[in-house]
């Protein structure tokens, strides 16, 4: 557990130097694309390092237990992890498809209203589409649908 918590720690996508905007300067100029997409870029480097560990260690611990309990507990680890790596594999999706709004200069803007999605929302979740405002709506809309 201390291992992970070190890990998150030294994550290049959390530890990062929050970007300083100047007085008048243009949203979304050319340094701040760079900005969102070195840390998109090293998020997703950490990401597919993550796949590549646990690629590694099922291979490294697959072990045949005469043991049920055994065979079913590492089972369990293998499952969950499975599950965990393909939320990863769709974040990593989400994240190749932020680079692409990075490189047609149309990131940043909210996919609904259109306004500025802002800097530290963005820093927060590089991924986000949705300004805060927009949403919030969606989060209200959805919890009036699903109860």
């Amino acid at each position: 557990m201390a291992k992970a918590k070190k890990a998150a720690s030294d994550s290049p996508f959390r530890n990062f130097t929050p970007y300083t905007a100047k007085k008048n300067e243009e949203y979304m100029n050319s340094k701040q694309l760079v900005h969102f997409q070195d840390i998109l870029l090293a998020w997703r480097q950490e990401l597919m390092e993550e796949v590549d560990r646990t690629v590694h260690h099922m291979q490294d611990e697959a072990a045949n237990f005469p043991d049920p309990a055994d065979r079913a507990t590492q089972e369990e680890e293998f499952s969950i992890e499975l599950r965990t790596r393909d939320r990863e594999r769709k974040l990593i999706q989400k994240i190749n498809k932020t680079m692409e709004l990075i490189e047609q200069e149309d990131y940043g803007f909210c996919d609904t209203c259109g306004v500025e999605i802002g800097l530290l929302r963005l820093e927060a979740r590089p991924t986000a589409t949705s300004c805060v405002d927009c949403k919030t709506l969606s989060e209200i809309r959805e919890r009036q649908i699903h109860g």
